[in-house]
């Protein structure tokens, strides 16, 4: 296990975390983002724009940005809020977490400054703790109110995939759930498709989600496991075609190997009163997708049935 801290080509501290397979990640202290995870074999896990802007005190578009203390437009902050765009530090006093064995990990945060007070008056500590094993990227967040007041914040881990072919893309595990659709005005729906399937723009935030949601790409025979705990819901964006060549910071043929589906709590804000904790729990894991007559058996997926 290692960890190691190089300053990137843009000058930006970067923290490699390797593990004895062979699988790496990468997290820059801008953002507190991790902006690569490869797998033994080298492969990109996750999708980084080809136009992102690596320098402050633009947002990195891929990769995993932190979305504190605000998701989208939700409020009077700038879009998904000011953690993305801030330098972290180090954690020297991480709470003890359950011990990491076997793993990789680097411990985070991000405290409130006087610049953060004037638009967000409210004394905070957000940690996040990258922990990196054999097949498996773990994020957990968490929120302390070091305020004399109670405070109240949405928050979304987003998460850019990597897939192949997006139109080739199936999202099991939202089945029958309510979402509320961006490009409807936040209407609610109920979804009705077996499985979310991708042929044009989609921007919703689903509701009470299960804490297993599959991302299966047929074309690399590959599946994404997302695993969350304390984040209820779960964004699923594609910009698509004309929304992607609208985005300065999004190449116009990106949007074809990339899709965000985020671990958030956003339709309930989490409210803290002085000096307590609120923690959320992200694992990423990927396994190789077994083919039953073109399709993934969905129960296998999501239930690990044999």
């Amino acid at each position: 296990m290692s960890l190691n801290i190089i300053h990137d080509k843009d000058g930006l501290p970067k923290i490699i975390l390797t593990e004895p397979t062979g699988s790496s990640a990468e997290v820059l202290l801008y953002g507190g983002q991790v902006v690569s995870w490869k797998n033994e074999r080298r492969e990109e896990l996750l999708f980084m724009s080809s136009k992102a802007f690596w320098k402050p005190p633009k947002a990195i578009r891929g990769g995993i940005p932190v979305c504190f203390p605000q998701f989208g437009n939700l409020g009077s902050l700038e879009q998904h809020g000011f953690a993305r765009n801030r330098m972290w530090s180090l954690d020297n006093d991480p709470s003890p977490l359950p011990p990491a064995n076997n793993q990789s990990s680097v411990d985070l945060v991000l405290k409130s400054t006087e610049e953060d007070l004037k638009t967000w008056p409210r004394g905070f500590e957000l940690r996040l703790r990258i922990s990196l094993s054999a097949g498996k990227l773990t994020l957990i967040p968490r929120v302390r109110n070091v305020d004399s007041k109670t405070f109240s914040f949405t928050f979304a881990l987003r998460n850019y995939l990597s897939v192949s072919d997006i139109s080739e893309v199936r999202v099991e595990g939202l089945e029958t759930l309510d979402y509320l659709d961006n490009l409807m005005r936040k209407e609610r729906f109920t979804e009705q498709a077996d499985a979310i399937t991708f042929d044009g723009e989609m921007d919703r935030v689903y509701l009470s989600t299960p804490t297993k949601i599959a991302i299966i790409d047929h074309e690399k025979k590959r599946t994404f496991e997302l695993r969350k705990d304390g984040m209820p819901d779960s964004v699923v964006w594609n910009p698509w075609d004309k929304k992607a060549k609208a985005l300065p910071d999004l190449g116009d043929e990106d949007y074809k190997s990339m899709l965000c589906v985020d671990s958030a709590a956003i339709e309930t804000p989490i409210f803290l009163k002085p000096f307590e904790e609120w923690k959320g729990r992200q694992e990423l894991s990927t396994v190789s997708s077994s083919y039953c007559s073109g399709q993934l058996d969905p129960r296998k997926v999501l239930h690990g049935f044999p």
